[in-house]
């Protein structure tokens, strides 16, 4: 049960950051459901979401939406920020969300290089990264010009605007996992010798300036929240910061070009980013390094609420007990986040931060490797 003698009121306080206006501190976490034929959400899409505002999240981050670039990424189900039948899709999902009392803003994604070499969605098209090498290292689709930087600019601006203009409330940008922004991030997967590889001011420059031009085009209320993480999904041992001085080489920039909000991805949101620190430094979670290096709010995530990580989310392994979320509530007592965002937790059960909020935690229904399966 996730019964606590702890106070969770803090976590049902509003909190404002530009044009966000969250009535609590609760996020739905993006998680990929596939459920769009040829990119459009359909109104199953916008009942979903909309179910999950109604049951108490403040703010929807939705599964990640495709920009317009044609080798972003190879689902023909996963949803798109492009094209009129698409946005027609997410208005209607945004006043869903609305009406129900939540925010809600659109996780922009291209994968680069993890997008494949079999890709359903523009089959002729080559995948791309930064160095053309996949994230084992090995060569894989072709690297980037500097044209091609240059359109993939665009095209996050085009659907940051987009979005804007279909009533979002912001946008977050997905720099983790080892998709193409991170791509950047990541020595292993950036090798370049132009000013876009090499150091770690280097590697951070494109994912800045894909800000920064968002930021010029949707003006300076609009929130940006930018996703990160140091693992990826071929290696949860990565890191693209070895230790908060360069953590801060990484985030500094991306501040400075108009990130508002910044939504560390961890498995674990318990766990410490650098264990080997000394004393209490060494036991702050990367949400935690993230709001002492930047002062911005911060969103935490990692299996709240449930006993096991997402690695066998797809096997009947993946099935998960509720559990207490003392840490969680200890952690936002001492300023380590500002938002929690919920991922399985809410797929198994929509009302769950009703649930906490009215004392019926001992109700939370537990996740099941069902609920991957459909949208409800």
């Amino acid at each position: 049960m996730t019964d606590t003698s702890l106070p969770v009121d803090g976590l049902f306080e509003p909190l404002d950051v530009k044009s966000l206006h969250l009535p609590n501190r609760f996020a739905m976490a993006p998680m990929t459901r596939m459920f769009s034929p040829d990119g459009i959400p359909t109104q199953d899409v916008a009942e979903y979401y909309r179910r999950r505002a109604a049951g108490g999240v403040g703010l929807i981050i939705t599964e990640g939406t495709y920009i317009p670039d044609r080798a972003a990424g190879p689902d023909t189900s996963v949803p798109r920020l492009y094209g009129e039948q698409s946005l027609a899709g997410w208005k209607a999902v945004v006043d869903a969300v609305h009406g129900a009392g939540g925010q809600i803003i659109p996780q922009l994604w291209h994968l680069g290089i993890a997008r494949g070499d079999k890709p359903e969605l523009e089959p002729d098209v080559e995948s791309v990264g930064p160095s053309g090498l996949g994230l084992d290292g090995a060569p894989a689709g072709r690297a980037l010009t500097a044209s091609d930087l240059e359109a993939l600019r665009n095209a996050w601006v085009d659907a940051a605007v987009d979005a804007k203009a279909t009533g979002f409330d912001g946008i977050e940008l997905h720099g983790a996992h080892g998709y193409l922004l991170d791509q950047f991030l990541w020595e292993r997967t950036n090798v370049r010798s132009d000013s876009y590889g090499g150091s770690l001011e280097n590697r951070v420059r494109f994912p800045a300036e894909v800000v920064s031009a968002i930021r010029d085009a949707v003006g300076p209320e609009f929130a940006i929240v930018f996703r990160y993480s140091q693992w990826k999904s071929s290696d949860y041992r990565a890191r693209i910061a070895a230790n908060p001085d360069e953590l801060a080489r990484v985030l500094t920039p991306l501040v400075q070009a108009g990130v508002d909000v910044l939504h560390p991805s961890t498995r674990r949101h318990w766990e410490p980013a650098f264990p080997e620190l000394p004393g209490p430094d060494g036991e702050l979670g990367l949400a935690g390094w993230t709001k002492k290096i930047t002062g911005l709010p911060t969103i935490t995530v990692g299996s709240v609420g449930l006993d096991k990580v997402f690695t066998t989310t797809f096997t009947g392994e993946g099935d998960s007990k509720v559990t207490r979320i003392d840490r969680l509530l200890e952690q936002h007592a001492e300023g380590e986040f500002d938002v929690v965002a919920l991922g399985r937790a809410l797929l198994a059960d929509p009302e769950w931060v009703r649930k906490l909020h009215e004392g019926r935690s001992d109700e939370h229904v537990a996740y099941r490797q069902e609920h991957q399966q459909t949208l409800t």
